[in-house]
């Protein structure tokens, strides 16, 4: 674990709303001159803490209607039909993430779909055909009054 200082933590805040700010204004707004500003990313992303940076898209804008989150419950606890899964899984383009999680099914997926027939497709032909899923439950997103994921 790495030791992050406030100023540390100010900079991971503003990159993390605006990855593409100018080491100038992230200068001036964390309170450093441009030099240990830029001294500093350079040593958050060394370590690993800046793990990369991406593009926030729209998914209005990309024709995405629908999301949702499905936990999935597996028929075997076992090591090789969990990779199975994830292997299946990671080939799934309407997949934007999936969490290997504890409680009583193994895994939550976040699901983006065209619209809920391009969903009923997903959920049926290609999670539902998948020979270790026993349980499947969606949760539909109706609004993400807050959503911080970049």
């Amino acid at each position: 674990m790495i030791d992050l200082d406030d100023i540390d933590r100010k900079i991971l805040r503003v990159l993390s709303r605006d990855g593409r700010i100018s080491n100038l204004a992230l200068a001036e707004t964390v309170g450093l001159s441009p030099s240990a500003c830029l001294r500093r990313v350079a040593a958050l992303e060394k370590s690993g803490v800046i793990a990369g940076y991406r593009a926030v898209l729209s998914p209005d804008k990309m024709g995405i209607g629908f999301v949702a989150y499905i936990t999935v419950g597996l028929n075997t606890h076992t090591k090789s039909a969990q990779e199975a899964f994830e292997r299946a899984i990671s080939r799934a383009s309407e997949v934007r993430e999936c969490h290997n999680i504890t409680g009583t099914v193994e895994y939550l997926l976040r699901v983006e779909a065209r619209d809920l027939a391009a969903y009923k497709h997903f959920h049926t032909e290609v999670l539902g055909t998948l020979p270790q899923v026993n349980a499947i439950t969606s949760y539909v997103v109706m609004g993400s009054p807050k959503d911080d994921r970049a």
